[in-house]
């Protein structure tokens, strides 16, 4: 049957379909046979799956035809040349895909175990490693993935880590830096370029790439353990909606009250409520800030692009605010400051001034030849 497609525009807040949340940003999607794609327009997936026919329009097939030819962010893996072109609607783009190794133990504890998809290449591919949101709380790693998602050539990675209510911070970004070094040791047996690693996650996964990207490198060459004399740095991040600082009193006065109330912002440091890491800030502090990517940003650092689904509002006065784009726009002066690039924009404001794709190619082209981090 011919593809049909449904069109959610956030700005008028459409529901369509049963069990469907609120669209952040414009997107499209296209079904033939019992096979849904929905795609978003900054260039990524979000479902696959059979959805009622009451949920589609009709007569909109021009204008999505428009959005899906406009928008350079989609990574298909040609040219989208007509509506109804089987290429749209390749089984390619909705096939899931096992990892090659499953279940890879890359630490001490149970929780550290990483998925690897590994490219059928005769170079080395880069790699890009996904770190799972949940707030550090909550989430787990990619299963499967969609054969968009490595069929640009790059080798692809997904990690589990401690969470918060089995280990406090700074486990979740330690693991993050410790499944960075174990890869390391099998870039020649995976066929990646270990010097061409970047990083990726929404909310606390994004928050975890960035504190990855600004971190110091954790290798130490004197320890008897061989993942840990590895470089922990990698080549850049691909960041959504993510927490540039746990600071409480600086969240506070750039984003409001609400924001602190979410548990990410002191449960995973070990208070019992944000009034009471506010009251003990003393006793919180240091672990606050080290776990807070703003305080590493240093000149010598990777680029860094970072996406927020929407403006907000000034302090925030619907919902938590915990994936305010004031987290980024504090990360972006601080970047600044120091003089190296961060990207960022904000869905229905501004236009990225580079596409997470484009990105990506720039970082691994400027990584290709250099010295291991």
């Amino acid at each position: 049957m011919p593809p049909r497609f449904h069109l959610l525009d956030s700005r008028k807040r459409e529901r369509r379909g049963k069990g469907r949340g609120e669209c952040k940003t414009m997107h499209a999607s296209s079904r033939t046979g019992k096979v849904a794609m929905e795609v978003d327009c900054q260039g990524g997936i979000y479902h696959n799956r059979a959805l009622d026919s009451k949920s589609w329009d009709k007569g909109k097939e021009k204008l999505a035809q428009a959005i899906l030819r406009a928008d350079k962010n989609l990574m298909f893996k040609k040219s989208i040349t007509s509506l109804f072109s089987p290429l749209l609607l390749s089984p390619l783009l909705a096939q899931k895909v096992d990892p090659t190794y499953k279940q890879v133990s890359y630490g001490p504890h149970e929780e550290m175990v990483l998925n690897f998809w590994k490219i059928d290449s005769k170079k080395p591919t880069p790699l890009l490693v996904h770190i799972h949101g949940g707030g550090w709380i909550g989430g787990k790693k990619n299963e499967t993935v969609g054969t968009n998602q490595i069929s640009n050539g790059y080798s692809y990675a997904s990690i589990d880590y401690r969470l918060a209510g089995k280990a406090l911070l700074p486990a979740a970004v330690h693991d993050a830096a410790r499944a960075i070094q174990f890869l390391r040791t099998k870039a020649k047996a995976w066929n990646f370029d270990p010097t061409r690693i970047a990083v990726t996650g929404g909310s606390a996964g994004a928050a975890s790439s960035m504190w990855l990207a600004y971190h110091e490198d954790l290798a130490d060459p004197k320890s008897k353990d061989p993942v840990l004399r590895e470089s922990s740095r990698v080549c850049g991040a691909v960041a959504m909606g993510g927490q540039t600082t746990l600071d409480p009193f600086l969240l506070e006065r750039k984003i409001g009250p609400a924001c602190i109330r979410h548990p990410m912002i002191w449960k995973t440091v070990g208070a019992t409520s944000h009034e009471q890491l506010m009251k003990d800030w003393d006793k919180y502090k240091a672990l606050s800030l080290e776990c807070s990517p703003l305080t590493h940003v240093t000149k010598d650092d990777p680029p860094v692009w970072i996406r927020y689904g929407k403006p907000a509002p000034v302090p925030v006065v619907k919902g938590d605010g915990i994936h305010h784009a004031g987290f980024g726009r504090l990360l972006k002066a601080k970047c600044e400051q120091v003089g190296i690039p961060c990207h960022i924009s904000v869905a229905e404001n501004e236009e990225p001034e580079m596409n997470s794709a484009d990105f990506l190619k720039y970082v691994f082209q400027q990584s290709v030849g250099a010295q291991k981090p």
